[in-house]
């Protein structure tokens, strides 16, 4: 029996369309078995193809699931090629039963730089691309990609992929080695006519944990993703990440020493945004370090976090191809309760845009045990602005630059959307180490924000933290602006 008729197998009995409590089923029996990778999607010479090679290697629209069928939503599916070699199983689920998806090479237009396969034994799928019409009525297009690991993206309408989320993160940035667990399976549920939501179902495995995963996906102005998952250890996990996102940050206009660019900026995203248990509006800025350097915000019962793109002028950018300007802001909304647990901030250092090179999660504070289920649940938003509908000015730049004296450093913070009651806030500025100087508040009659500036004097440390919001007479009527200012 092959593997694929195996997995199809384990789906119910025939003519039955396989439910989140299958794939749950499925994950629950893995966790008591041992892990066993699965071999590669395709010949070794696949993964030798460059990137302008694997581009080459296009999905014939004629092939995609549910195409004529004036359901609203179409999927291509994804060659193996590159470095997308790990294989996913690929399932049609219908009125009439769950239909696994067999790879042929007719399925494909390989293009003049890569030889066509002349037979699909050995080759599996590797991920999948939803299409909608996402922008205009007659126009179809993608919204929604799921390939490699755990890792997916969206956009709403208007927008350029950037952020990327995963299903889970495991020892993100450990010393050790990280752990990336993978998606095996899909099950794509075919969608009612006249609806907007398109369900998957997702088997996942790794070493240490198991988990089913369904995504409910309703693309338009923002996309968003309601997620449900079943997670099931092998062995104690304390090192997890829940609801990650990674995304990059190479400068932007404050940070651009040592780049020899004509653009102003080139990020994915250019803050961390987090909603407290409390109700507290936390923005922290990006940063590319000249070293790792690891971030912890706890929190209990968060009622959100995401990486934001809050630079939305093409002149913030000045690139024409790439459109930064474009990139989702991605906001993860918890359902429930989530406990006690910190929201983790990972910054990487990179000399190039190729590369994600931050990454934020939920660490919850106790390990998941082996023999144990945990179901979690959340919202994702692929958005302009993320609706945390907290009605407090936020941070719309931030600037820095040399101080009075030549040691001390000087930060220049601008505010939008200041209640139009608060006229004369004052700043709350706190800080690590060093000395906080000249903090000054006044408007800007130029654009009608609202400017806070000081200085700091870290003396002999290298690592300052610091701390500013705005107060009014009734309380803070801005969100809290933290920042790392380090040495090096």
């Amino acid at each position: 029996m092959t593997m694929r008729a195996a997995w199809a197998s384990e789906t119910g009995p025939a003519g039955t369309p396989a439910s989140f409590e299958d794939v749950v089923g499925q994950a629950q029996t893995l966790a008591g078995q041992d892990y066993k990778a699965r071999p590669a999607a395709g010949p070794g010479d696949l993964a030798e193809l460059s990137y302008e090679q694997y581009q080459d290697i296009r999905f014939r629209r004629e092939h995609a699931l549910w195409i004529g069928q004036e359901l609203g939503f179409e999927v291509d599916l994804f060659h193996p090629g590159f470095r997308f070699m790990r294989p996913v199983d690929i399932y049609n689920v219908n009125e009439t039963g769950t239909h696994p998806v067999a790879l042929a090479p007719e399925m494909f237009d390989y293009g003049p730089r890569v030889n066509a396969p002349s037979a699909p034994e050995g080759l599996s799928f590797t991920g999948f691309r939803a299409r909608y019409p996402l922008n205009a009525p007659d126009r179809i297009d993608e919204f929604a990609v799921f390939q490699g690991g755990t890792r997916f993206r969206a956009v709403g309408s208007g927008q350029r992929y950037g952020v990327s989320a995963r299903g889970l993160a495991i020892a993100t940035a450990d010393a050790e080695g990280e752990e990336f667990p993978d998606f095996t399976a899909f099950w794509l549920m075919k969608p009612v006519q006249g609806d907007s939501t398109m369900t998957v179902l997702a088997l996942m495995d790794s070493p240490s944990i198991t988990g089913a995963y369904r995504f409910q996906i309703r693309p338009g102005e923002s996309t968003v993703i309601d997620v449900d998952t079943a997670l099931f250890p092998r062995r104690q996990v304390t090192k997890i990440g829940l609801g990650p996102l990674t995304s990059m940050f190479l400068y932007d206009s404050s940070s651009r020493a040592g780049y020899d660019d004509f653009r102003t900026s080139v990020h994915n995203s250019d803050g961390l945004q987090m909603l407290t248990g409390n109700g507290e509006r936390i923005f922290r800025p990006l940063a590319n370090p000249s070293r790792l350097q690891l971030s912890a915000f706890l929190d209990t019962n968060p009622r959100g976090f995401g990486l934001v793109q809050r630079s939305r002028r093409f002149s913030d950018f000045q690139d024409m191809d790439a459109r930064f300007d474009l990139r989702p802001s991605t906001w993860v909304e918890p359902v429930g309760e989530w406990g006690t647990g910190s929201v983790v901030l990972v910054e990487i250092p990179t000399e190039a845009e190729t590369n994600d090179n931050i990454v934020a999660y939920w660490r919850p504070s106790a390990p998941f045990e082996p023999g144990t289920r945990t179901d979690l649940s959340y919202r994702m938003h692929f958005c302009s602005t993320p609706p945390d509908n907290v009605p407090l000015a936020r941070v719309a730049a931030t600037r820095g630059g040399r101080g009075g004296d030549g040691r001390r450093r000087l930060f220049v913070l601008d505010f939008v959307g200041l209640p139009a009651s608060e006229r004369m806030p004052h700043a709350e500025v706190s800080q690590s180490n060093g000395v906080i100087l000249n903090v000054t508040t006044r408007p800007n009659p130029v654009d009608g924000s609202y400017r806070l500036s000081f200085e700091v004097d870290p003396g002999d440390e290298s690592l300052v933290e610091l701390r500013a919001l705005l107060v009014g007479d009734s309380g803070p009527v801005s969100e809290t602006w933290l920042y790392r200012w380090t040495s090096a």
